[in-house]
């Protein structure tokens, strides 16, 4: 049986943003669900902050985590899907007041958390708004603002701009960007190479579920040292 993912070996430093780069079926998706647990590995395991995600040390052996501690680590860790993923059914302003009202904080300042959230991704007094009155770049920002409203010390996205119309990335991008600036840790699988150049701490390169190029964009971006990476970057610049 071919493992997803071998023997990945990635360090993320706090307020960085680290950039995962590699064709379809590279193994990018199922690294970001490993680090929140999503999926789960067969070896080896995710710390983060020195907690490990899912997990206990007892005895000297790895023991998996309750479902309720396993959900409290997973609401510090914010994650942003391709498709949005927005409750149909809920406003704006419900999908981002939920989670947090969820796990006991009051309403009142979730409530004005999530107005000045609406207000840094550009959707000020869309509040009442449903999902389906908005367009997918509107959409994809209220995902993003949904993700912020937990005060996650890691945001996870998982190609944020592939289900958009081109003329509606860069106003994602631009979120993203304002994130990156304000210190937030940011792990990002995306084929948008100009972000990567030009916001990324770290770019990382997968290919057959192994790292095979990681460093610098100016470095690993602008001269690759393996011929898979390589022909990767031509094809996508």
């Amino acid at each position: 049986m071919r493992p997803v993912l071998d023997g990945i070996d990635l360090d993320v430093a706090e307020g960085e943003v680290t950039v995962l780069l590699g064709p379809s079926g590279a193994g990018k998706s199922t690294l970001l669900r490993c680090v929140n647990h999503l999926e789960k590995p067969d070896t080896g395991f995710v710390e983060i902050g020195g907690e490990l995600i899912g997990y206990r040390y007892r005895r000297g052996t790895l023991h998996e985590l309750g479902p309720k501690t396993i959900a409290a680590q997973r609401a510090r860790i914010g994650m942003v899907f391709q498709q949005f993923n927005l409750f149909g059914q809920f406003t704006v302003l419900e999908n981002l007041i939920e989670a947090p009202i969820t796990h006991g904080s009051g309403r009142e300042t979730v409530v004005a958390h999530a107005r000045e959230l609406l207000d840094r991704v550009g959707l000020a007094g869309r509040e009442n708004a449903y999902p389906r009155e908005l367009s997918g770049g509107q959409q994809q920002r209220v995902a993003i603002a949904r993700a912020m409203a937990m005060r996650p010390r890691l945001l996870l996205f998982d190609e944020p701009t592939s289900a958009l119309d081109p003329e509606l990335v860069g106003e994602v991008l631009a979120v993203l960007k304002d994130l990156a600036d304000s210190g937030m840790t940011m792990i990002v699988v995306t084929h948008e190479m100009g972000f990567a150049r030009e916001v990324a701490d770290t770019t990382v390169f997968l290919d057959g579920g192994r790292i095979l190029e990681a460093g610098p964009p100016a470095e690993t971006l602008a001269n690759p040292r393996h011929e898979r990476a390589r022909a990767f970057l031509a094809a996508v610049r």
